[in-house]
């Protein structure tokens, strides 16, 4: 059977994050860029009308929209990430969790220090109704994602929450505190953003 990894960009490259959802222990297999891509903060959630609803814990109010990360083809410095191995069916846990991205596959496109061992490389971008190639106005960043995320690339060694932060640029949007105020989140999906 063939072997199979995910390219994990944002809040799946958290060790934490990823074995919530696949339910075992996770390691990271192998750092990697990903040339002819970008990282930008262009997936939207419409935070008054899905799945979960997130409020300003000092006043209640709701903002209409959070963001989240996105990978675009496009030129410019090849983000860093981590592949993770999965299963066919872990991957479809992952598809669930990732409900606002599609599924694509990176296997040619992926780069890494040495070789590594998967005939498979995927990765998730934003499905066309969740792309935002500006932000909406209202939108904000939830800060506990933008921790997770920063929390992650800087477990993974020297220089790559440096490196994020260098092929993702400033965070487009306010990074406010929330609290969950709505819940119908699928099991195994984060609570936290």
């Amino acid at each position: 059977m063939a072997r199979l990894a995910i390219f994990a960009y944002g809040s799946l490259a958290s060790l934490a994050s990823a074995e919530r959802t696949l339910g075992r222990p996770v390691e990271h297999a192998a750092a990697a860029r990903l040339p002819g891509w970008r990282r930008r903060w262009s997936t939207v959630r419409d935070n008054l009308a899905l799945e979960k609803t997130f409020a300003r814990p000092e006043d209640g109010t709701l903002p209409p929209f959070c963001l989240g990360l996105n990978l675009e083809r496009a030129a410019g410095p090849a983000p860093n990430g981590v592949l993770v191995e999965v299963t066919e069916e872990e991957l479809e846990r992952l598809g669930r969790r990732e409900l606002r991205y599609d599924r694509v596959e990176v296997s040619d496109e992926v780069a890494t220090a040495d070789s590594h061992p998967y005939e498979r490389v995927v990765t998730f971008t934003a499905k066309t109704e969740n792309f935002a190639p500006r932000p909406p106005a209202g939108a904000v960043i939830l800060a506990p994602y933008a921790r997770a995320v920063e929390a992650a690339f800087d477990a993974l060694g020297p220089g790559e929450l440096d490196l994020f932060h260098a092929t993702t640029g400033p965070y487009p949007v306010e990074v406010i505190e929330a609290v969950l105020v709505h819940d119908e989140i699928p099991a195994g999906n984060p609570r936290d953003w």
